[in-house]
């Protein structure tokens, strides 16, 4: 569908936007999609007990459903449009063929939108995890996109072989004006649940909206009020059922009355496919039945048990050491908000870590708990925070990281560096070495340089002027420790302590805090 098609290409136009162009400034249009989302706009709200303003553009995204139905799921939703090519690819192909009558559930994804609206009522964003939104931009960021960069630069690799320099080059250009990362710590994992996605329609035509999508299921909700309705003449329908055979989501146009308006993406394929062009959308009313929204109804003793579910659930994405003690590798990408707050505002989209122009910015595993799995991390390792960009700041949809200049940015701690003086080569060999000095940005310099007097294995001296970080003007910016030539361990790294964000995260631990208190806070 050209509708599709077109929205597809607004998403990879804005996606492809938030990458560094040598200027520190992309303005706010790439993030607009997410905006748009009224399932990250609702849970937001509930979870970060606050409005983030630019979230007001979903409301148009409500008014459209509810006036014209999930017309958002089949007309322009990025994520849908992927499915809709993988099922027709896998319709030509022969891998899926449509069913004469599907009975399966519609109800899981309905199960779904309850549990997260119920955790987010207690403070726990896990609308990220399957928000269609998050979901493609984080795959396309972690995984798609460094995949394709991999691969075109492993075929300008072969072309120079070749001798043929001019595509080589050409490639490798463009690879580097798109600063395009190539080393994600869960590359792998995040690509194969992307493929995994995709392969589901295998099964199931867009099975991943039929039956897991949130979003889907809460304009689903919205839509029984929708003014569209499909009517089928009575006088010249054969009976033949194509238009249900043949129907994406399973919304079941024939007979009229078991067509379900809560499943139906409009994508007119029933009507296109009728041989007699008995059907046909026409404005109505007269709201549909609650029933009627999945393929069984809406159990209360179903409900209740997923209540509840929701609620226990919550607890348990919240154990972690790090509330005991903040963990010394989590440093937060510059402008992120407390943790508590930081952690119920990220939608885990991977924006920050595709505008990051190091790589620096890598998803969390297991630093941050269950409740911060796929949210930002700086690992300077990778790549460190450039001293003249903001970028990051510039790109979070939902406000947890946010907005600041070049000036107030530099002027926020994020960690500390410390050197291992049993790995400094000035400390243990005894040979110059003042890579980490020459590299730090601010002004005054973070590291100093101090004569030091080393003992070689023979018993003889040497010295050496080797580095002593002032902790109270280092950023943690993490260049000194991404810099340093110690290759395995870098002989100075950076921590989260005295991270401007936290109040508790400094170099002493308040004893007399008690065992309830956050750290983060």
């Amino acid at each position: 569908m050209a509708s599709q098609a077109a929205f597809f290409g607004l998403f990879l136009y804005l996606f492809f936007g938030a990458h560094y162009t040598g200027e520190d400034y992309i303005g706010s249009t790439v993030q607009r999609f997410f905006h748009f989302d009224p399932l990250l706009a609702l849970i937001t709200i509930l979870s970060a007990r606050l409005v983030y303003a630019w979230f007001a553009f979903s409301l148009v995204t409500a008014v459209a459903t509810i006036l014209f139905g999930r017309v958002f799921c089949g007309w322009v939703c990025p994520l849908g449009a992927v499915h809709q090519f993988a099922s027709f690819a896998f319709k030509k192909t022969k891998f899926l063929r449509p069913p004469r009558e599907d009975k399966a559930s519609l109800a899981p994804k309905y199960y779904i939108l309850l549990i997260v609206l119920v955790a987010a009522l207690f403070g726990l964003d896990l609308a990220g995890y399957l928000d269609p939104l998050s979901f493609l931009t984080r795959s396309f960021a972690l995984a798609v996109l460094p995949a394709v960069a991999e691969a075109f630069s492993s075929l300008s690799g072969v072309l120079y072989g070749v001798g043929a320099l001019g595509p080589a080059r050409a490639i490798s250009q463009a690879l580097q004006n798109w600063t395009i990362n190539t080393t994600f710590i869960m590359g792998v994992s995040v690509g194969l649940l992307f493929l995994g996605a995709v392969a589901l329609n295998a099964r199931k035509e867009r099975f991943w909206c039929r039956y897991l999508c949130p979003l889907g299921a809460l304009l689903g909700l919205l839509s029984r009020w929708n003014l569209l309705k499909l009517r089928i003449d009575p006088e010249k329908c054969i009976k033949c059922g194509l238009c249900t055979q043949h129907c994406e989501t399973q919304a079941h146009p024939y007979p009229e009355e078991t067509w379900k308006s809560g499943e139906c993406v409009y994508c007119q394929n029933c009507a296109s496919i009728c041989p007699t062009g008995a059907i046909s959308f026409r404005l109505s009313a007269k709201p549909e039945k609650l029933s009627n929204v999945s393929n069984i109804a809406l159990s209360r003793r179903k409900l209740v048990l997923t209540t509840l579910f929701g609620i226990a659930a919550v607890p348990f994405f919240k154990l972690t050491p790090a509330r005991k003690r903040a963990s010394l590798k989590l440093i937060r990408p510059p402008g992120s908000l407390a943790e508590d707050k930081f952690l119920a505002k990220c939608v885990k989209c991977g924006q920050c870590m595709r505008a990051c122009p190091t790589g620096g910015l890598q998803p969390v595993l297991t630093e941050a708990g269950p409740e911060g799995f796929y949210t930002p991390k700086l690992v300077p390792k990778i790549g460190y925070c450039e001293y003249y960009c903001s970028l990051c700041t510039q790109v979070c949809p939902t406000g947890a990281i946010k907005k600041l200049t070049i000036e107030a940015k530099n002027e926020i701690k994020i960690g500390t560096a410390w050197v291992n003086k049993s790995r400094c080569i000035p400390y243990v060999l005894g040979k110059p070495c003042i890579v980490c000095e020459e590299h730090c940005p601010v002004s005054p310099k973070a590291i100093q340089l101090v004569e030091h007097e080393a003992t070689l294995p023979d018993g003889t001296t040497a010295v050496q002027k080797a580095p002593v970080v002032d902790i109270e003007v280092c950023t943690g910016c993490g260049i000194c420790e991404n810099k340093c030539p110690v290759m395995d361990d870098p002989a100075i790294f950076v921590t989260s302590v005295g991270e401007t964000r936290s109040e508790t995260n400094r170099l002493l631990l308040d004893l007399s805090a008690g065992p309830s208190d956050d750290p983060y806070k």
